[in-house]
């Protein structure tokens, strides 16, 4: 926190003191002036609260606390700027002199000399006490040994600290060691703190060792007893760590007491800033002609009102953004690994901005014991915002919210366990692979060269450097195993060509990351993880009570007998345990039974249903070959139905020219005979009765034709339908009186032929007189309504039946574009040619239209509102659609001949035979597909063989090759990669050296 580089740790021998020694702490950061220095005094005093939260110390509690837990008697030495000062604090003063009062002398000199800085005769007194009581009190019993201590101070700045008079134990030995090792302190009965039967930590009893990892990130020399620290990064000391992303929002005391904290400074700030305000403008009323002294006193309140409302709002904001920040989420980074130098030395380690609180804490699994999460390492660096401290920096102020984040830890230790896949090549065979040959967990690593090689290949050395303080990993070389390197290693050293300068910037440790998977768990397993907890709190229970001392034989007695009932109870809690695991095992048989009988009827359903589906594939293909004959049968006849309309042509064609033929006689005919009149309609009557007779049977109750008058046939000289209107004239009345005495001279058998003879050709000249209707809308020119906009086409077909027409837009020439429209909707309209305007098909026709007779618009009337032939327009479009997106391959016709398909051809249309085409395609690509995935599965069965075959040639080439290269041959194929991209890196920076890369 002081910005110090340099931390010397040591001891001075002196036989006065109790213990025997000093301990001394000497830093080279920026020391404390007199007036920091008396700030040290107060308890809970510290200038870092204001300042960033990341500083380490905060509470102002540690320097006293630490020091006289340790010793009774504590002196500091300090320099800053131009003083230089002592503070003395002793308990054995305070118990000599019988003083309940804290009296600390705190004298205070000019930089390099003796002379204290307070020149007046008060202060001058006060010296001389202060300097008596620190001669008296202190080891330093001269001035020349007092000041002497200012001059280990090597710097123009710097703290030297030194505890004196250490705690003894009940042996009357100090309780830090610092004899067995001449370069580290030593705990001398650590077993009283820490009871264990397997031993301790190292770091639980070595303060080398644990400085050496009391930072996360350690950026500062630390010296023990005149040695180095070798600091470690524990991140860069793990085989194969991962992270992972921790986010919650359960840690909240510590955000919402400081929150709370800025807000109550946020009030006091404005009151403040409220009263100075008052004392201006006060101010301000008070003085009327004011001279230059007050206006200059009014200007300096004004400005003092105006900062004070500036700090109170900088705080109000501040405030306000905490009180916001309460809910957002809290992220920290979980970082694990296996510890494979020792597996035994597992467990969490918890640091708080970068320093050490808690380590090797055991969670999840590890808590049980077993082989479950072994030899896993993990890290987590808590902020101050996220959990607080305890002032000793031993543990945390909130127990709940740290069992919450070591719960997480148990969780995210699971999952990176899962992730390596430890469980699934076996944990004895993969510790054994690192020379954990023993069969007691706690031993030590084989030291065979080839496993002590293998483990340094997994783990990168990682060295700080003694000049810039960066840390720079090493490439792996062969030379690099086992050695010890110097404790003033720098950059220089370095066989990293791109990292050997101390300008270069730091190698950042690339960690992969994970991510948890949580498992959903069912009720029972949540109940049985319940009952476990409970089994096991309970034996932990029985294990406090069996440590219980006893007072009395009567006690002793009561816990006889609950002992007995403890014991009844077991038994009787095994035998339901038996009963009920034997009741389970009962339940289990006959689900599987259960079981067995639904397998076995399911396959008896299955092969019924796949007879079933037989037969009906079967049924299918016969109906398909019906529906095929049927089709082949309608292709027959529609062919004939074409020939008996070629006939129907050419026998109107006939009729028409004998039709001119008569309109010529009718204009040259004399007047009509009245006589005659009456006979010729009697005639007339009774052979349109003959005529419609037929008609009616053959149009199935279609409305015949009324008889044209002769007015209306001189308005239609070529009518469309019905008989030819008969002119009354001589000739024709012969003709009629000739044909009606020629029939009744015929006998019944000619007269039925002669009638099925004019039946037919009747029908063949209607359906050629539809036919000619038909196409005589062909080729118009329409509107079609579309939005706001009329697009203009031309009619390309009509569907006389729903009285439709089909329109080819100019836009989009294209036959899918196509579209049907009502000839009768209000969205369509025609465009006359001749004068260029438009009219609407139910307007006023064209003369060729407009002389049809009354008979020619039966159809039109017959076929419904121009909203139902929408409403089956719809239907057949969507129809269309379906059968183009699911048209089968080699089906007979194409995706424009379905388009172009009218409602009565889709209402014939083979659906059944359609899908069936579509299915056996389906099944066809699917076994495609099938088929094609076998043969790449076994491609990739005989690639991972030859692999394989390939990784274990190389093995032996290199053990064969050099014999330092110990290689199982049978040993993991990821192992020779990373052995082999190893010794490739080495090389390539052997080779950037200038060395022999063969070496």
């Amino acid at each position: 926190d002081a910005n110090a580089t340099k931390l010397s740790i040591f001891t001075l021998f002196d036989a006065k003191l109790r213990g025997n020694y000093m301990l001394c702490f000497l830093d080279d950061g920026e020391g404390m002036d007199p007036s920091d220095t008396a700030d040290i005094i107060t308890f809970g005093r510290s200038n870092k609260r204001s300042m960033d939260d990341h500083l380490i110390g905060m509470y102002g509690n540690g320097l006293k606390s630490g020091s006289m837990r340790i010793g009774n008697d504590m002196i500091i030495f300090t320099k800053k700027g131009d003083s230089q000062t002592c503070l003395f604090l002793s308990r054995t003063f305070h118990e000599d002199e019988k003083i309940d009062e804290v009296i600390v002398p705190l004298p205070s000199f000019k930089i390099g000399s003796r002379d204290t800085v307070d020149d007046s005769e008060l202060g001058q007194e006060r010296f001389a006490m202060e300097m008596d009581v620190i001669l008296r009190y202190s080891p330093f019993k001269t001035d020349d040994d007092f000041f002497a201590q200012f001059d280990r101070i090597e710097g123009t700045s710097g703290t030297l600290v030194i505890v004196y008079n250490m705690k003894l134990l009940d042996n009357g030995d100090p309780e830090l060691d610092i004899l067995t090792d001449p370069q580290d302190i030593l705990l001398s009965n650590p077993e009283s703190d820490f009871d264990s039967d397997d031993g301790l930590m190292i770091e639980r009893r070595s303060f080398r060792a644990y400085v050496a990892i009391l930072y996360m990130d350690p950026r500062m020399k630390v010296y023990i007893q005149g040695k180095k620290v070798r600091t470690r990064k524990l991140a860069s000391i793990l085989y194969k760590p991962k992270l992972y992303k921790y986010t919650s929002n359960r840690f909240k005391s510590r955000a919402e007491s400081d929150a709370k904290k800025t807000l109550d400074d946020a009030k006091a700030a404005e009151l403040r800033a409220k009263e100075a305000q008052s004392k201006a403008k006060d101010l301000e009323s008070r003085t009327k002609n004011l001279s230059k002294a007050q206006l200059a006193e009014l200007r300096k309140a004004q400005q003092h009102a105006a900062e004070m409302k500036r700090e109170a709002q900088i705080k109000r904001d501040s405030a306000n953004r905490k009180q916001k920040a309460l809910k957002d989420p809290k992220t920290l980074n979980l970082i694990f690994g296996i510890n494979i130098e020792q597996r035994s030395h597992d467990g969490v380690f918890v640091y708080n901005c970068s320093r050490l609180i808690k380590m090797y804490e055991k969670v999840g699994p590890q808590v049980d014991g077993g082989v479950f999460c072994s030899g896993v390492v993990g890290i987590v660096n808590v902020p101050y915002y996220v959990l607080e401290p305890t002032h000793n920096k031993q543990d945390f102020a909130d127990a709940k919210e740290y069992r919450h984040l070591m719960k997480a830890m148990g969780e995210h230790m699971v999952q990176y366990w899962k992730d390596l896949n430890i469980a699934q090549q076996g944990v004895l065979k993969f510790w054994e692979s690192f020379g954990y040959i023993s069969q007691r967990w706690k031993d030590e690593p084989s030291m065979d060269p080839k496993f002590v090689r293998k483990r340094a290949m997994q783990i990168n050395v990682t060295l700080q450097c003694d000049a810039c303080l960066k840390w720079r990993t090493l490439p792996f070389s062969s030379m690099n195993v086992g050695k010890q390197f110097s404790d003033e290693w720098q950059c220089l050293d370095n066989s990293d060509t791109q990292h050997n300068r101390c300008t270069a910037a730091e190698q950042k440790l690339n960690i992969p990351e994970g991510a948890l998977k949580k498992e959903v768990k069912s009720q029972e397993e949540k109940q049985k993880d319940l009952e476990a907890d409970i089994k096991k709190k309970m034996k932990m229970l029985e294990q406090m009570h069996k440590n219980r001392v006893v007072n009395s034989s009567r006690e002793l007695q009561e816990m006889d007998r609950k002992k007995e009932a403890e014991e009844k109870r077991k038994q009787q809690e095994e035998e339901e345990e038996a009963e009920k695991r034997e009741e389970e095992r009962r339940q289990r048989e006959e689900k599987r039974k259960e079981i067995e009988e639904k397998r076995k009827q399911k396959e008896a359903e299955e092969k019924k249903r796949l007879k079933e589906q037989e037969s009906k594939q079967k049924q299918k293909e016969k109906e398909a070959e019906e529906k095929r004959k049927r089709k082949e049968n309608e292709e027959k006849e529609r062919q004939r139905r074409k020939e008996l309309e070629e006939k129907a042509k050419k026998k109107e064609a006939d009729a028409k020219q004998k039709e001119a033929a008569k309109k010529s006689q009718k204009r040259r005919a004399p007047a009509v005979v009245e006589q005659s009149e009456e006979a010729e309609e009697e005639e007339e009557e009774a052979e349109s009765e003959e005529e419609q007779s037929p008609a009616k049977k053959r149009r199935g109750g279609k409305i015949a034709k009324p008889v044209e008058t002769e007015q209306e046939d001189e308005e239609a000289p070529t009518p469309k339908r019905g008989r030819q209107s008969r002119v009354v004239t001589p000739p024709k009345k012969a003709e009629v009186n000739g044909v009606v005495k020629g029939r009744q001279n015929k006998t019944p058998k000619k007269e039925e032929e002669e009638e099925e003879a004019e039946e037919v050709d009747e029908e063949m000249e209607e359906d050629q007189v539809d036919e000619e209707e038909k196409h005589a809308d062909v080729g118009k020119r329409v509107e079609v309504q579309s939005g706001r906009k009329w697009l203009q086409g031309s009619v390309v077909s009509v569907d006389t039946k729903g009285q439709r027409w089909k329109v080819k837009f100019d836009y989009n020439t294209k036959d899918k574009f196509d579209k049907w429209y009502s000839n009768t909707a209000p969205s369509i309209r025609l465009i006359n040619e001749d004068d260029k305007k438009i009219t609407s098909p139910g307007g006023a026709q064209s003369p060729t239209t407009s002389a049809a007779p009354q008979d020619a618009e039966a159809p039109s009337s017959s076929t419904g509102s121009g909203q139902h032939a929408q409403l089956i327009d719809e239907i057949a479009n969507g129809y269309r659609t379906c059968l183009r997106y699911f048209l089968p391959p080699q089906w007979v016709m194409d995706k424009d001949s379905i388009s172009g398909m009218t409602p009565q051809e889709l209402a014939t249309f083979p659906l059944d035979d359609f899908f069936d085409h579509y299915e056996k395609g389906l099944r066809k690509l699917v076994n495609n597909f099938q088929t094609e995935a076998s043969l790449r599965k076994q491609e990739c069965e005989a690639s991972q063989a030859k692999l394989k075959s390939v990784r274990k040639m190389i093995a032996k080439l290199l053990t064969f090759s050099n014999e330092e290269f110990n290689i199982d041959p049978e040993c993991d194929g990821e192992q020779v990669d990373e052995f082999l991209l190893t010794c490739l890196q080495a090389s390539s920076a052997k080779a950037a050296a200038g060395g022999d890369p063969a070496t």
